[in-house]
């Protein structure tokens, strides 16, 4: 059953399988911002959520193609359209979590987002940030704890529940979307996987909704984004629609899986 959660001061959410996704951590680092070259457009953001303004100064880490750091810059410049066309890159994670039921765990995006709100989507979906924890590449270490952080911060889910070292690290995935005219994601994409029971308190100015859901249920929901029923996010739809189903009937084996050295051009 999906569990929907109200915003204070909102409306309240819309009916409907849902769960939503990502907030960002409360200070930005500029240190190390490499982006001369591009000058970075002016964008009003006077109508748009108060806390999730906040969050775009968050420092994302801007990469190359190959996903070499080159930089860091705001997360509002790394998801301005226009930045996106002249090449801006930066590095992102997308988490999904599995109960000891093989369920996997989805939410809804809050309406408050700023890029693709009341969209569903996996368990997780965020960045990790320019500072020196989240920037340590071995293993994926740092994006792991980065997961673990946004756990906290979007679902409620103690990061005693969800040490680094119990989620994996299986593969990358390149792709880039437009939200709408303004906004839109260009990410190298860490896909992570991790199976056990926690225990959640999801923010609501992040997630609209979230449920557990059987392959059978995952199905009918791409099925209702099919015929434009409802709204999925563009990578969630593009894992689903490539990998996840073979990875999720070889959860005990994903070993085989595994590719750090592949990206995947989506």
């Amino acid at each position: 059953m999906w569990r929907a959660l109200r915003r204070a001061g909102s409306a309240a959410p819309r009916s409907g399988p849902g769960v939503s996704g990502e907030r960002r951590g409360p200070s930005a680092r500029r240190a190390g911002r490499t982006c001369a070259t591009i000058r970075m457009p002016e964008v009003n953001t006077d109508h748009l959520d108060e806390q999730q303004v906040q969050l775009l100064a968050e420092m994302c880490i801007l990469i190359d193609e190959n996903d070499n750091k080159i930089g860091a810059e705001t997360k509002k410049n790394c998801h301005l359209n226009e930045n996106i066309d002249k090449g801006l890159l930066h590095r992102a994670f997308s988490v999904f979590l599995f109960n000891t039921e093989n369920k996997l765990l989805l939410q809804q995006r809050s309406n408050a987002k700023i890029t693709f709100p009341d969209c569903f989507t996996n368990t997780c979906c965020s960045h990790p940030l320019s500072h020196p924890q989240e920037l340590e590449e071995n293993d994926a270490i740092g994006v792991r704890r980065a997961a673990q952080r946004r756990l906290k911060a979007e679902l409620g889910i103690p990061m005693e529940q969800v040490p680094p070292e119990e989620i994996s690290y299986l593969t990358r995935i390149h792709y880039k979307a437009k939200s709408d005219g303004i906004w839109g994601e260009h990410e190298i994409d860490y896909i992570l996987f991790v199976q056990k029971d926690v225990t959640l308190n999801p923010d609501p100015n992040e997630i609209q909704s979230y449920c557990y859901v059987t392959q059978k249920e995952l199905k009918q929901l791409l099925d209702k984004a099919a015929r434009n029923e409802v709204k999925i996010t563009p990578w969630f739809k593009l894992i689903a629609e490539t990998f996840l189903f073979k990875w999720w009937d070889n959860l005990n084996n994903l070993n085989k899986f595994v590719e750090h050295e592949k990206i995947h051009r989506m």
